[in-house]
């Protein structure tokens, strides 16, 4: 088998079979097929695209490049939950809590930060203590016990994703759905669950920008999860304007604990429901929509979600204090809060420029190698349609700079408009 072969035939609009994709994965993770050669075929990939078969051949390959994790020890369902990005998208922090509390297992893998898109695991390491790296006897042994788990991506989970990944990302080749897919559906498979939910932004601060594609990325894979024996279900999700109210890795742990106490974003709250009411169901803990949101909303009210939270932290070496003592999070040294001269109606919240806005205030990284500061970002005053009465601040800038507080003050006012008539709240979810 020759790798010129196979980049002429799918130039050429050909079917790569499953042997073939194999041996490209194979090849290319151990060193043996040059990037030159596989930036060619992921060109080819991307203006001929791939038959659903061929996605789940190349999505199988990738999830067995590298370790995979066996939760077979680990008692029940398992269901992993994956947002394919956005701007004060708190979720995990919100939803794992509340599923726990519920009794359907929660093992999960995270990832950190990139541009400006927040990460679970850099959210996590606000808590003073947590850890975020634990062995996979560990990780384990805390869902067996707790009934929750998140940690960070091992070092060899899908090796040629993470290969295929930096190629595209210099090569033009990012935005291809197959390769999207394959590339997301091979961490989740890697990472040992049973069942799938998948939340796919669409909008302005999300990878995808228009609603045709994101729908179109979500069905393929639902396909593939399927396809491969995990229960797989999907929704598409408003990331035109932020989800939650938080922006800043701290600032989001605060938001999730005011949410877990009944307060906070109600966006957040909801899109938890939607995806808590699929875990639960996919688990086997809930037999329909209405058992399983009625189970997470008395997980909520009962404070049994808070507590399982505090468990949680707890059992990764974090100080549980924080969530009934918000100042031992990381503090910002300067804030400024935007107060509102009159009654305003919030009109826009321009997602992306927010998130960009909070990454230059040092919440998030430019480039991988970059370090965060975890006390810095925004907070939002309310959502798009909410009104903000006199004298209550429309956003606030959380900063460690003197200067960048004072430039992301002036700057925010570009990103937030406001109406003196009232707005329509938009639409949160798509399907």
């Amino acid at each position: 088998m020759r790798m010129y072969d196979l980049i002429l035939k799918k130039r050429d609009g050909g079917i790569l079979t499953k042997e073939e994709i194999d041996f490209i994965i194979s090849g290319y993770t151990k060193d043996y097929i040059p990037d030159y050669q596989i930036s060619a075929l992921l060109m080819a990939i991307y203006f001929r695209g791939m038959t659903p078969e061929e996605t789940v051949h190349l999505t199988m390959a990738m999830a067995y490049s590298g370790d995979v994790l066996d939760l077979s020890r680990i008692k029940g369902i398992k269901v992993d939950k994956h947002s394919t990005g956005g701007v004060a998208d708190t979720t995990t922090l919100v939803l794992a809590p509340m599923v726990a509390a519920c009794g359907a297992p929660v093992a999960k893998m995270s990832g950190r930060g990139l541009g400006h898109t927040g990460g679970t695991i850099d959210k996590l390491e606000s808590i003073p203590g947590m850890r975020v790296e634990l062995s996979e006897e560990e990780f384990i042994d805390n869902v067996n016990k707790y009934g929750i788990a998140i940690i960070g991506q091992t070092k060899n989970l899908t090796p040629a994703d993470k290969k295929l990944y930096a190629l595209r990302d210099v090569t033009a080749t990012v935005d291809s759905i197959p390769l999207i897919a394959s590339s997301i559906m091979s961490k989740k498979i890697a990472a040992g669950a049973d069942g799938i939910v998948l939340d796919v932004k669409v909008g302005r601060g999300a990878f995808m920008k228009d609603l045709e594609n994101a729908k179109a990325l979500a069905k393929l894979m639902v396909d593939i999860g399927n396809s491969v024996g995990r229960k797989t279900v999907a929704h598409v999700t408003n990331m035109d304007y932020p989800l939650g109210l938080a922006i800043g890795n701290a600032l989001e742990v605060l938001e999730a604990i005011q949410v877990l106490k009944g307060h906070g974003s109600r966006d957040l709250l909801e899109v938890c429901m939607l995806l808590g009411s699929d875990m639960l169901q996919i688990a086997g803990i809930a037999k329909d929509d209405n058992e399983a949101r009625a189970k997470l909303k008395d997980a909520l009210e009962s404070g049994k979600a808070l507590q399982k939270f505090k468990e949680f932290i707890r059992a990764q070496g974090g100080d549980d204090r924080v969530v009934d003592d918000p100042t031992l999070l990381p503090q910002a040294k300067y804030v400024r809060p935007w107060i509102a001269d009159r009654d305003v109606y919030i009109k826009d919240l321009m997602a992306l420029d927010l998130g960009l806005l909070a990454m230059k205030l040092g919440a998030g990284r430019e480039r991988k190698e970059d370090k965060i500061d975890l006390a810095v970002g925004i907070m939002l005053g309310g959502k798009v349609g909410e009104v903000i009465k006199k004298g209550e601040p429309i956003a606030t800038i959380y900063a460690n700079d003197e200067s960048k507080a004072d430039w992301a003050f002036e700057e925010i006012k570009k990103y937030i408009l406001l109406s003196d008539e009232p707005v329509e709240r938009p639409v949160l979810i798509y399907e």
